[in-house]
C-alpha cells in the first residue's frame, strides 16, 4: 500500500494529479492531504492540515477506511506529527467522506469534532430514528414520477448506517463563529460561514487575512455538487444553494481550497461559473416543460448529464436518482420564481408553464 510516508512535503501543483497520495503545501502552514474514496467517482477527498498551537487542526477528515487512516497518519508523520497531535476537526458537512474518520480518530486518539449546527437534524435522523437511509429519497423520486427507479432502489437498498461512525460532535458551530488557531501572537482566525444547499448545515471556513477559503463541497473547481442529498432535506435546497453562492460572491475573493479537485482557482471566478451553469440549467428545465414534459423524471430524461452529456437512462441507478432529484429542485425554483405552477396528482407533482 502506498503511504504518505513515501512522499516528501511538496508545493501543490494544480496541473498534476490531485488525487495522488502525498502532502502538498498550498499556503503557509496549510497542507493538502488527499485521501482515497473507493467505489466513488470522485476518487479522493482533500483533508487540509493547518498548523495550530502545539498541534494541528484538520478541515474535514476523510472516510473511515483503513487505507485512508494509514495515509492520513503517514501524512502527519511527514509533518512531524501523529494522530494525537490533532487538536480538532473542523468538518464542513455530515457526508461520510468528510465526517466519519473524525469520529473514529477521536475515539482512538482524542481531539474534538466540530460541525455546523444545521447538520443536527441529519445526524439525529441517522442516530435516533429507524433510519432507512434511502426512504426519504425514494419518496422524493415517487413525487417526481420515477416509480420504477424508486422500486429498483427499494429492492437494492444501501447498507444501514453504522451508527458508531455517526456519533454527535463535541461542538456545534453557528454561522459566523470564529475558530482561532495558532500560537499567541501568530493566530489564524477561521470564520465558519453557513452555505446551505449541498447539505442544509454545510460550512465553509474563511481565512480573510490569508485570502483562503476552505470550501468543502459547496464550491468545487470542476464539477457541481449534488443538491440536498441528506437524511432531512430542506424544502428548496437549490434556492438555498444559489443564495449561498451569492453570499460568497459578496465576500472578499480568496484562493479556493476545495474538498474535491485541485487547488489553484479563485472563489469568485468559480462562483460565477456555478451561477451561470445553474442559470442555463434553469432555462433548459423551463424549456423542457414548455415542450410538454411535466414531471421531474420526464424533464430529467430530456436533459444531458455529466460533462459527457449522457442521457438519464445511461446513468447508474444512484446517479439517476441524483439527476432526478436535482431536476425536481430546479423545477421547484422555477415555481418559486413564478415561471411554473405545480399541482399534485396521485402523489406525483406535475409542472406547467401556463
Amino acid at each position: 500500500m502506498i503511504s504518505a510516508r513515501d512522499h516528501a512535503v511538496t508545493d501543490d501543483d494544480p496541473d498534476g494529479d490531485w488525487t495522488a497520495p502525498g502532502v502538498y503545501r498550498c499556503a503557509p502552514d496549510v497542507y493538502r492531504i488527499p485521501l482515497p474514496l473507493p467505489n466513488d467517482g470522485l476518487r479522493a477527498v482533500n483533508v487540509y492540515a493547518v498548523a495550530d498551537d502545539a498541534g494541528w487542526t484538520l478541515i474535514d477528515s476523510g472516510w473511515a477506511l483503513a487505507e485512508a487512516k494509514d495515509l492520513l497518519l503517514g501524512a502527519l508523520a511527514a509533518l512531524g506529527a501523529g494522530a494525537g497531535d490533532i487538536r480538532r476537526f473542523l468538518v464542513t458537512h455530515l457526508h461520510r467522506d468528510h465526517y466519519t474518520q473524525a469520529v473514529v480518530l477521536r475515539r482512538e486518539f482524542g481531539g474534538r469534532v466540530l460541525l455546523g449546527r444545521g447538520e443536527r437534524p441529519g445526524l439525529e435522523e441517522i442516530n435516533y430514528r429507524d433510519g432507512d437511509g434511502g426512504r426519504v429519497h425514494r419518496d422524493r423520486l415517487r413525487r417526481a414520477g420515477a416509480h420504477r427507479l424508486a422500486a429498483h432502489l427499494e429492492a437494492n437498498p444501501p447498507p444501514k448506517a453504522d451508527r458508531s461512525l455517526w456519533e454527535m460532535p463535541d461542538e456545534w458551530l453557528d454561522d459566523r463563529a470564529v475558530v482561532t488557531l495558532g500560537a499567541p501572537g501568530a493566530e489564524r482566525r477561521l470564520q465558519a460561514v453557513e452555505t446551505s444547499g449541498h447539505t442544509r448545515g454545510h460550512l465553509v471556513f474563511a481565512d480573510a487575512p490569508g485570502e483562503l477559503l476552505f470550501s468543502g463541497d459547496h464550491v468545487l473547481p470542476t464539477i457541481t455538487p449534488s443538491i440536498g442529498f441528506e437524511p432531512v432535506p430542506p424544502p428548496s435546497p437549490l434556492a438555498d444553494f444559489l443564495a449561498s453562492l451569492q453570499l460568497l460572491r459578496a465576500m472578499p475573493d480568496a484562493a479556493l481550497l476545495p474538498a474535491h479537485g485541485p487547488v489553484g482557482r479563485r472563489v469568485h471566478e468559480r462562483v460565477d461559473e456555478l451561477l451561470d451553469h445553474h442559470g442555463r440549467r434553469l432555462d433548459a428545465t423551463l424549456h423542457a416543460v414548455k415542450e410538454g414534459r411535466s414531471t421531474g423524471v420526464e424533464v430529467a430524461a430530456a436533459l444531458p448529464w455529466t460533462r459527457r452529456e449522457r442521457t438519464l437512462d445511461e446513468l447508474d441507478p444512484f446517479n439517476a436518482m441524483l439527476a432526478t432529484l436535482e431536476t425536481s429542485a430546479h423545477l421547484d425554483v422555477l415555481v418559486e420564481r413564478g415561471l411554473l405552477t405545480a399541482t399534485e396528482q396521485d402523489g406525483v407533482v406535475h409542472y406547467d408553464a401556463g
